[in-house]
């Protein structure tokens, strides 16, 4: 997929996504910068959290309507392997760092980190899928 010849679907996604992640670094600034900056009450500070949310869950139904448009079921099929390796992959860290937590009493883990991770990990597994095909 990430060769030169994108096709029609494969192209509007990477469009829709490099938009979308473009959207989450400003709202994820803004938010942080916002909340620092005016020291926002409880009741109110929720409403610039939400905003850098709002970019991921588009990421999450344009990959959708991605799997859905595109015509290729070994793509399709790829990409779906690599998703459940990041949400594996993720998983895994979390419930580790998790009984790190517990009982090492190590540093806990920013769930902010969570997104960037699991993207982390669906490119890492999308190589080892496409390699397993080769």
């Amino acid at each position: 997929m990430f060769g030169c010849n994108f096709n029609p679907a494969q192209r509007r996604w990477v469009l829709r996504i490099v938009v979308l992640m473009g959207i989450y670094a400003l709202c994820s600034l803004l938010a942080a910068w916002g909340l620092l900056l005016w020291h926002l009450p409880a009741a109110i500070a929720w409403l610039p959290a939400l905003f850098p949310a709002f970019p991921i869950a588009g990421a999450v139904v344009a990959t959708g309507n991605y799997i859905h448009e595109e015509r290729d079921e070994f793509q399709s099929a790829v990409l779906v392997q690599s998703l459940l390796g990041g949400i594996g992959g993720i998983l895994v860290v979390a419930t580790v760092w998790g009984f790190l937590e517990n009982y090492s009493h190590v540093r806990h883990l920013d769930l902010l980190m969570v997104w960037p991770m699991y993207c982390i990990f669906v490119g890492l597994a999308y190589g080892l899928v496409s390699a397993r095909y080769k």
